[in-house]
């Protein structure tokens, strides 16, 4: 057991390596998927995603992934408030635009897949690797409002939306039960969270937690997590609805930095990672090459998906307009999700789960090429983002 966690956290350095450039086009999470692929079933086969170790890691590290992304999302401010309306005509424009291409992508290239799956696919877009892009170049501020508030309400929608189309119809109404009671329970935390803290309760504890060690607040959001996720696997919902409610819950708590140290140590550090090696190394990529038409599926995906939500944001973005299209337009956490779904219910065959992890993957680079110009027209060309001036400044 020791020496596959040792293979799986090797793997996952490979990770912070391909992001470790100044100006790096790629996250770390490809890195990782790179790495579980050729150590799985793509390449040497040393990793076994099957096993009950490893099929634990898997599930708990999908989880702490939607969790993470949740906690990205800000429920509050002032900023996201002003964005709103903007957000909501970008995703309309968005969702209209992914019906007419998705339905034509599903019909032509993946008519072996729930062709339901490829709108939301297109809708999606992912806090999870957005958010951190964002704040690592100091964009973060009002200014980015609008995109602040669209990229979590399509994160949202198409987080409940998406496993929906991977079940047998007979499941879907205990699923959209389980994701009722999920919903209810997450709305019910955050408001008794909001009554602690004027209540005087929440200060109190969080000051002896602070003091003592006890790190209470992430206790009580993994306590949360269990809860949801039992919720879902009982019932049929959504673990990804599970995790990002979760996650929703976190983002309100306090103290901001000190949750995102242990959040980093739990979820980034090991669990994240080690889910995308194991996504990694159970995708056969042999399969993609050898099936021309599942990467015409992937390269047809990741156009369409930039193509689209730079429409979106022609629509209703301020100026750049391209730019804040590009950076809404990343994706990762839900091609992920759909594919590990879509091959654990044998919805999708192992060439389709690879070609739309590699569609996800694909729209990184414009993401980020998009972030980089945004940082560029806020900041002025080789600035310092602010997020990392203020990092080198606490050092």
């Amino acid at each position: 057991m020791f020496e596959t966690l040792l293979v799986i956290v090797l793997a996952g350095l490979v990770g912070p390596l391909v992001a470790a450039g100044g100006r790096p086009l790629l996250p770390a999470v490809v890195g990782e998927l790179i790495a579980g692929a050729v150590l799985g079933r793509t390449g040497f086969g040393i990793i076994d995603s099957g096993s009950p170790t490893n099929a634990f890691l898997y599930s708990l590290g999908f989880v702490m992934l939607m969790l993470v992304a949740g906690s990205r999302v800000q429920l509050q401010g002032a900023g996201l408030a002003g964005g709103a309306r903007a957000a909501v005509i970008a995703f309309v424009v968005v969702v209209v635009l992914a019906v007419v291409a998705g339905l034509a992508i599903g019909g032509l290239l993946g008519p072996s897949a729930p062709i339901a799956l490829f709108p939301i696919l297109l809708a999606g877009s992912s806090a999870a690797v957005a958010f951190p892009i964002l704040e690592e170049r100091g964009l973060l501020g009002p200014r980015m409002a609008m995109l602040l508030a669209w990229i979590p309400l399509a994160d949202a929608v198409t987080v409940l939306l998406m496993p929906l189309t991977l079940m047998g119809p007979e499941r879907i109404p205990g699923a959209l039960m389980g994701d009722a009671v999920i919903v209810l329970i997450t709305v019910a935390a955050l408001a008794g969270g909001r009554w602690i803290e004027r209540s005087g309760w929440e200060r109190t504890l969080s000051a002896r937690s602070r003091s003592r060690g006890w790190a209470l607040q992430l206790r009580v959001t993994l306590l949360l997590l269990l809860v949801l996720s039992i919720v879902a696997d009982r019932t049929g919902g959504s673990t990804l609805l599970a995790g990002f409610g979760a996650g929703l819950v976190l983002a309100q708590l306090r103290e901001p930095e000190r949750l995102e140290v242990q959040l980093s140590g739990i979820a980034e550090g090991f669990f994240v990672p080690a889910f995308f090696v194991l996504l990694g190394s159970e995708l056969d990529f042999r399969a993609l090459t050898g099936a021309p038409a599942a990467i015409a599926l992937a390269l047809a995906l990741a156009v369409a998906t930039v193509a689209i939500h730079v429409a979106g944001a022609w629509a209703a973005a301020p100026e750049p307009k391209v730019p804040f299209g590009l950076a809404a337009s990343a994706q990762l956490g839900l091609p992920a999700a759909a594919a590990s779904l879509g091959l654990a219910t044998g919805h999708l065959s192992p060439a389709v789960a690879a070609a739309i992890v590699a569609a996800g993957c694909l729209t990184v680079v414009p993401a980020s090429i998009g972030t980089r110009r945004l940082a560029d027209a806020v900041q002025g060309p080789g600035a310092i983002p602010r997020a990392a001036a203020a990092k080198e400044g606490r050092a």
